[in-house]
């Protein structure tokens, strides 16, 4: 499982033309399922998230967690985070789960936030979305729940 965290003054996600999430102050999060992924991946990143120090205090530093800072997710799904561009130009996706196995850990990976208390907004799964954001600092990191 791998994860793109931006942490983002704003973020929304439109599917054909409508808003279907939008947050304010928090992150946006693209993730991407890979075939052989379980729930302990989920669990790993979702703590990770939930606990990562990335929003500055008083100081400058970054050192708040996204729930010191009262933000929120919005969690979009994105296979081509999975993508193998090793060979051609061509990307393959042999490395993404199948569909159905990737909604649900992808629904899973969101519950768990909200487990922890973080008020979590969705794209839609496999649908062609349109994500807008301003990127904060910018400050964006790659996470893997497998090294």
């Amino acid at each position: 499982m791998k994860i793109v965290v931006q942490r983002v003054k704003e973020a929304a996600v439109c599917v054909r033309g409508d808003k279907v999430g939008e947050i304010g102050k928090g992150f946006l999060i693209l993730v991407g399922i890979a075939d052989g992924d379980v729930e302990t991946d989920v669990d790993y990143l979702a703590g990770k998230v939930a606990r990562f120090r990335v929003f500055e205090d008083e100081a400058g530093k970054m050192n708040l967690d996204i729930k010191r800072v009262e933000g929120s997710i919005l969690s979009v799904s994105q296979f081509t985070l999975l993508g193998d561009t090793s060979n051609g130009n061509r990307p393959g996706f042999d490395l993404a789960a199948k569909p159905d196995q990737a909604k649900v850990l992808w629904q899973k990976f969101n519950e768990r936030l909200r487990e922890n208390g973080i008020p979590v907004f969705e794209g839609v799964f496999g649908a062609d979305m349109q994500v807008s954001l301003i990127n904060d600092g910018p400050v964006t990191f790659i996470i893997e729940s497998k090294k």
